[in-house]
């Protein structure tokens, strides 16, 4: 069998990985399986790309030179990968998956560049101005350049819009303000409009010239349209940006003619258009309505409206005296939770209770944790059981019948605004019904807003108490109090 036949065998093999990864993924129970499956089909398919034939050509022509680059940028990338998985703490995973869909969206479009400026290049473009001559067509050009056109305008918004989100998600200064300005819409029209045509510019003879001017404007537009977005509805873009990046890379996959680059992206970007979807529909937003509409970006609910004269926060000891009475207890895990680093406390208080014949389960918001399954991959490094996991509408039905509910670090996931309130930012988001429950202890440090930057009825409702501590802090002395009793 010849080498092109046992590289093609090596990229189907990867592509079945990819494949099977995908669906591995798709449940907690296996998705470290599945990640690990992918993997070892993105290793296959790197390992087979060294030994395409332009490669080993580029080798014996100049050395052994391009084979060491390859070595040595290899480790570095996988040096810097692995230190990020190894020391990025959990509560910012939201922030490292937007810059990784950033770095591929830059990778592709680098990749689109360093395709354009080859030999390979030039020499497509001069064989069909030849043929342009004898039959009138530029169709061999015309394919690799609007390859070219997408991997760039793609893999530039991508990065430029994984950055601002990381911003965002970061809370860095400059990015908490949304950007309100009334033109945006026309500012991200006359952009694409422009992009469209910078993208045309690159059949032409100074398609280089054209290709920087699109990667500006690309990536401007790429800021102007994740900017406005709020808080809340970043769950979505994560969600977009990833299948960019993905769409990106299958561009990038036609432009150097490679199969399995082609089928992972077009499997990342189908995905990312699938939980898209999903994330729309679990906070109730329209997509467009997320791109353009700038929602989620401003509330004139004053807090001391809500709040004033109407907080009760309760101590550890009475709250164990009502835990102790309890005969179901539901957990409702959010952004706090991780930032606390609360899971294996949570695990323990839960053990407690699970002894003295309480029923425990949890209650998981499709976008808690300010990205979809954030939660389920904080409770699982506590070893919670899968069984005891319930997703929003599966246990929203039954919290009339629970009689504590815990709340711990969640907040917009949890607003009654969102039913009672037609003008809140998040009016019309789904929620979990807790404050239905008999009784709702909410632990946080203060009654700081969540993400949406809004106020919570729930912290002032008859039937809620507060417990002001760190989340950590608190549930270990919730723990040892419903213990000593």
């Amino acid at each position: 069998m010849s080498s092109q036949a046992w590289i093609n065998l090596a990229y189907l093999t990867a592509s079945m990985l990819f494949i099977v990864a995908f669906k591995q993924m798709s449940g907690p129970r296996t998705a470290v399986r599945g990640n690990l499956l992918g993997a070892t089909g993105m290793a296959i398919a790197i390992l087979a790309a060294c030994f395409e034939q332009p490669v080993t050509m580029s080798i014996a022509e100049y050395g052994i030179w391009p084979l060491l680059m390859l070595i040595v940028f290899a480790a570095i990338g996988g040096g810097i990968g692995a230190t990020m998985a190894i020391r990025w703490p959990m509560t910012g995973m939201p922030q490292m998956v937007a810059l990784l869909n950033g770095f591929g969206g830059a990778a592709s479009m680098l990749v689109a560049a360093a395709e354009l400026t080859s030999t390979r290049a030039v020499s497509r473009f001069e064989e069909s101005t030849r043929q342009a001559v004898a039959a009138a067509s530029l169709e061999p050009w015309t394919q690799f350049a609007i390859a070219i056109g997408l991997a760039c305008f793609i893999g530039s918004v991508t990065l430029t819009g994984s950055l601002v989100a990381f911003g965002k998600l970061q809370e860095l200064p400059q990015f908490k303000k949304p950007w309100d300005n009334p033109n945006r819409q026309w500012i991200n029209l006359a952009l694409a409009i422009t992009a469209f045509f910078l993208l045309w510019g690159v059949f032409g003879t100074s398609q280089l010239l054209f290709f920087l001017l699109l990667v500006l404007v690309a990536a401007a537009l790429g800021v102007t349209l994740t900017l406005p977005i709020g808080g809340a509805d970043m769950p979505v873009v994560i969600c977009l940006l990833n299948s960019y990046s993905g769409l990106a890379a299958a561009a990038a996959g036609f432009v150097i003619d490679n199969s399995v680059l082609v089928i992972a992206g077009s499997l990342v970007g189908a995905s990312g258009l699938i939980l898209t979807a999903i994330m729309c529909k679990a906070m109730n937003r329209s997509l467009l309505g997320v791109l353009f509409g700038g929602l989620g970006t401003t509330s004139t609910v004053d807090a001391d409206e809500v709040y004033d004269g109407k907080i009760k926060s309760a101590e550890t000891e009475e709250l164990a005296m009502i835990l102790e009475q309890a005969d179901r207890v539901v957990i409702v895990p959010g952004y706090g939770l991780a930032v606390a680093q609360a899971q294996h406390a949570v695990r323990e208080l839960a053990d407690v209770l699970e002894a003295r014949g309480t029923t425990v389960e949890y209650a998981i918001h499709p976008v808690a944790g300010r990205m979809p399954g954030h939660m389920n991959v904080l409770l699982a490094e506590a070893d919670i059981p899968y069984e005891q996991l319930r997703e929003m509408d599966d246990i929203n039905p039954s919290f009339p019948e629970t009689d504590v509910a815990i709340v711990i670090g969640a907040n917009d996931v949890v607003n009654p605004a969102a039913r009672n309130d037609p003008d809140s930012p998040i009016a019309g988001m789904p929620i979990l019904d807790v404050d239905k429950a008999q009784t709702v202890v909410v632990i946080k440090r203060s009654l700081s807003p969540g993400f949406a930057g809004i106020p919570n009825p729930l912290f002032a409702a008859d039937n809620t108490l507060m417990y002001f501590a760190d989340g950590k802090k608190a549930l270990i002395e919730l723990t040892a109090a419903v213990t000593r009793d």
